[in-house]
């Protein structure tokens, strides 16, 4: 009984063998995030370009070269950084200057947006 007993004990101590070596494998850094280039086939797809002066008039009428990604809303870079995050194109490395479809102005900074929870 005592072999069985410690049998018992040693496979409930090994069942967790895999769960903590998943959660090790699991805790590893993400992959830091990659520049994005004008190739890139989602790039391509909303417009993105380098530089906001390069974009094409013709081919987007609403862009204006005071829209950039520094002045996006989805743009996730610190004030002055040169590149950064952009949620819209999967947190890839973008710009400060470069411009895409995907452009939403920043709201101005201390005003509230619309829907600010205050009741009527």
């Amino acid at each position: 009984m005592n072999s069985r007993r410690t049998f018992l004990l040693s496979l409930v101590a090994s069942a967790g063998t895999p769960a903590l070596l998943a959660s090790r494998v699991l805790a590893q850094a993400p992959p830091p995030p990659v520049k994005l280039e004008e190739s890139d086939p989602i790039a391509m797809a909303l417009g993105f370009k380098l530089d906001t002066a390069k974009v094409d008039a013709k081919k987007y009428p609403q862009h204006s070269v005071a829209q950039k990604c520094s002045e996006c809303a989805v743009y996730q870079a610190k004030a002055g950084d040169t590149l950064g995050p952009c949620v819209a194109i999967g947190n890839k490395l973008v710009p400060a200057g470069g411009w895409c479809v995907a452009f939403s102005k920043k709201p101005a900074s201390g005003k509230k947006a619309s829907g600010d929870g205050v009741r009527n």
